[in-house]
């Protein structure tokens, strides 16, 4: 009786939870769809059946924009901004959890009080501050400032307290290595799982920002993708132009796929990649 039971629970976990992912399922099979209807059809009724004017809000895009000029230019602020941030909070999480030097608790606790303060509240000054060093319409203030992410360096700080044995450290320094040695070698190889999520995540993140790069650029040609796509959803003919927009957006998420299938792996990876063997 007892393992019937567990069969039932066991049965009953997994449809919920295939049901949970055809909910999340949905949206994206509803984006594009609508990625193949007009704005008309969009506003009159809902499907989940493919239509045919998926050439029309192609053209209604590139009229607006050029998607894949907005997509490259996101591509020159996500990559960079991310591989910074991911590496140097890596290198201050690896500091913060295993060196003990005064001041430590802190540095980690303004961390913290960094984390709870909104980015917007700095956004003029931040503007001003650009406007001096006259880094307006220059992807370096979206760039430069990614290194310090007080959340990233938080995370890390956490998974490098609990999977990474000081022991391993301080064996490689008796063997002769170098502080930077066994960071690139030892410490980022156990911390791959962590790297891959926050680099999904801060990929995400810089990829979809909208407000810094809507006031930093000024020039067509230098605008990111988000702020191309604003150009259209702020048309005032916006019923015609849903498709248009669902099809943009169906576009745009595409490099967040990709990246989400390539780093997906090291999460799953093992934790202790990297370790010697006991």
């Amino acid at each position: 009786m007892n393992n019937i039971g567990f069969h039932i629970k066991k049965s009953i976990l997994y449809i919920f939870l295939i049901g949970l992912g055809v909910v999340c399922l949905v949206p994206f099979l509803l984006m594009m769809v609508n990625a193949t209807r007009s704005g008309v059809e969009i506003t009159r009724s809902f499907t989940l059946i493919p239509s045919s004017h998926l050439k029309e809000n192609w053209d209604t895009v590139f009229e607006f924009f050029d998607l894949f000029r907005g997509m490259w230019n996101s591509l020159l602020v996500a990559i960079p901004a991310t591989l910074l941030s991911v590496y140097f909070s890596a290198l201050t999480a690896y500091g913060l959890a295993m060196y003990k030097f005064k001041g430590n608790k802190l540095i980690f606790t303004m961390i913290l009080v960094f984390m709870m303060i909104p980015g917007q509240l700095g956004l003029i000054g931040f503007y001003n501050l650009c406007t001096k060093l006259h880094l307006v319409n220059s992807y370096i203030p979206l760039i430069i400032p990614a290194i310090a992410s007080p959340g990233t360096v938080f995370f890390l700080r956490q998974y490098v307290m609990s999977a990474l044995p000081p022991a391993l450290i301080e064996a490689a320094r008796i063997d002769g290595a170098g502080e930077l040695y066994s960071f690139h070698r030892i410490v980022l190889p156990i911390m791959s799982p962590a790297l891959a999520t926050m680099g999904i995540m801060g990929f995400i993140g810089n990829w979809n920002s909208y407000l810094t790069p809507m006031i930093i650029l000024n020039k067509n040609d230098k605008f990111t993708l988000p702020v191309m796509m604003a150009t259209m959803r702020a048309s005032t003919d916006i019923q015609s132009e849903q498709g248009a927009i669902y099809l943009a957006v169906a576009i745009s998420i595409i490099p967040i796929l990709l990246v989400f299938c390539f780093f997906s792996k090291y999460i799953i990876s093992s934790i202790s990649a990297g370790s010697v063997k006991e």
